[in-house]
């Protein structure tokens, strides 16, 4: 309402790339900072538009699609963990809603994660290293990394484990 009393229209979308151009740099930081890589951000952020170019209505506020972008951005990174780590996430952090609003020009700052990873790598026993290496930075699927290590699945998914839980008890011990 306007200070007149009368009901003051929310901003709307004129077509589908005005949605497109207004949130893909607030859903790809969001998903950037869960991920922590470029190029699963950005499979993600395709996966997050894809899924929503059926059920948006343009009709919506531009408040309501950016809402609804959110909930579908969290939905796909459910289905990323679950399909990366196999683990099936029922929550997520929801409290971290800034992206809904205009956050600003992109920063300057160069990303440190790639050196912090090989750091973090660098430090782990071989066979961790060489899972991790493969599922994560050659993008490997878990029966491709067994066969490249010539273990059983069950072994690689028992090593990828363990290999996340050492290397991310090493992040905390560099941070």
């Amino acid at each position: 309402m306007s200070d007149s009393g009368e009901r003051v229209a929310e901003p709307r979308y004129a077509d589908w790339e005005a949605v497109y151009r207004d949130n893909v740099t607030r859903v790809y930081r969001m998903l950037y900072g869960k991920v922590g890589n470029k190029a699963d951000a950005e499979d993600l952020t395709t996966e997050v538009f894809m899924a929503a170019l059926g059920p948006l209505r343009l009709e919506a506020s531009a408040p309501e699609v950016r809402s609804y972008l959110f909930t579908t951005a969290r939905t796909v990174l459910a289905g990323h963990w679950r399909r990366t780590l196999g683990l099936e996430v029922t929550a997520l952090d929801t409290d971290d809603e800034r992206w809904l609003v205009d956050l600003g020009p992109e920063p300057e700052v160069p990303s440190t994660a790639p050196q912090r990873a090989e750091a973090i790598l660098a430090q782990l026993p071989e066979p961790h290293r060489r899972i991790l290496q493969l599922r994560f930075i050659d993008a490997c699927s878990l029966r491709e990394a067994a066969a490249a290590l010539g273990i059983t699945v069950g072994y690689a998914k028992v090593l990828q484990h363990r290999a996340l839980k050492r290397a991310a008890a090493l992040g905390e011990v560099a941070t």
